[in-house]
């Protein structure tokens, strides 16, 4: 059976599972103002540790500290198919008290097939950080710029191969074939290998790999031990905060017209009031505006990037229409 019909399966269970659930719906006071009648669950789509159970986590921990509501926030991981079991329960609960932490993959998901809901099926309540990618070599590597290994890569693409933790058509291979296409390499002819058990940077450390494509953060930790060089990141600018992280350059000053934001949101149900959406994205934006929650941007490298629902909406509009170009481009959708 392969991984994809498996978490198909997973979804269909679970949106069967779930249909005589009630849904609570909380009430309107009398300012008219939608109040929640119970707390909070935050899904993390995921396992513990990483982008969504970090930032699901920092963000329910803000909300409770700085008693931004008077109901409770928690998380709770659901793993599962790059996200699509979580995003499952939202949309069969559809209550407003159920929210969800995504990011680019709810679009490579949906498109490639692998699950039946992407972010058009739920309600943008509001972007809360960016996060970005970055482009490594190992420390002796030949490559000291992208505009050398992409000079390269345009007359021999297949002679190079990419590494990263996702799988093939999501976010690590994405980020890649976006700054790829834009430095004129023929990105179908790119080799790229999805490890998606941990030894992805061993397999470049060890000269297996060419390259990997992954996270900033993963990426400086080893080329702040001298292991590997950084040749680029995915930020519209330098990143700031961090003197070694300020070294890094972006694609943007090499000439390359591309960035990717690893941007991290909010979602609810798909089914939202005007009244219920307004509750969280007021206190999505104190969270976001709070010293406590500056400190730990700061503390995991993040930049801040506050969208309300609507610029939410818009900018993943138009992120969506450029990955399903290159996914076709690439052959993972088919007309």
């Amino acid at each position: 059976m392969s991984r994809k019909l498996f978490v198909l399966m997973i979804i269909g269970l679970l949106l069967l599972t779930g249909c005589t659930m009630p849904v609570q719906t909380g009430s309107i006071n009398a300012a008219g103002e939608w109040e929640p009648d119970r707390s909070i669950e935050v899904i993390a789509p995921s396992a513990a540790g990483g982008g969504w159970d970090t930032t699901a986590r920092m963000l329910a921990r803000t909300i409770d500290e700085e008693n931004l509501s008077d109901q409770g926030f928690g998380v709770v991981n659901k793993p599962g198919g790059g996200g699509a079991v979580g995003w499952a329960y939202i949309h069969k609960r559809n209550d407003p008290h159920n929210l969800f932490i995504s990011s680019p993959p709810i679009h490579f998901v949906k498109q490639n097939g692998q699950s039946p809901y992407g972010y058009d099926d739920f309600t943008p309540i509001a972007n809360l950080i960016a996060d970005y990618g970055a482009f490594a070599v190992r420390d002796d590597a030949r490559w000291d710029t992208l505009g050398e290994l992409f000079e390269e890569m345009k007359e021999s693409p297949e002679n190079i191969t990419v590494v990263g933790n996702s799988s093939p058509g999501s976010m690590d291979h994405m980020q890649f074939i976006m700054f790829a296409d834009a430095a004129g390499v023929d990105i179908t002819k790119i080799r790229y290998v999805s490890d998606q058990e941990g030894g992805a940077m061993t397999g470049v450390l060890n000269g297996s790999i060419d390259v990997i494509s992954t996270g900033v953060l993963d990426a400086a930790e080893q080329a702040r031990a001298g292991k590997m060089k950084v040749l680029g990141i995915t930020a519209p600018e330098r990143l700031k905060g961090d003197e070694f992280l300020e070294t890094l350059p972006t694609g943007r000053e090499q000439g390359i017209d591309a960035e990717f934001i690893v941007w991290r949101g909010i979602f609810g149900p798909p089914d939202m009031t005007e009244e219920q959406l307004t509750y969280y994205e007021d206190i999505i934006k104190e969270t976001s505006e709070s010293e406590a929650f500056a400190d730990i941007r700061n503390r995991y490298g993040w930049d801040e990037r506050f969208m309300d629902s609507e610029e939410f909406k818009d900018f993943l509009d138009e992120q969506s229409v450029e990955i399903e170009a290159l996914l076709k481009e690439l052959g993972f959708i088919t007309e």
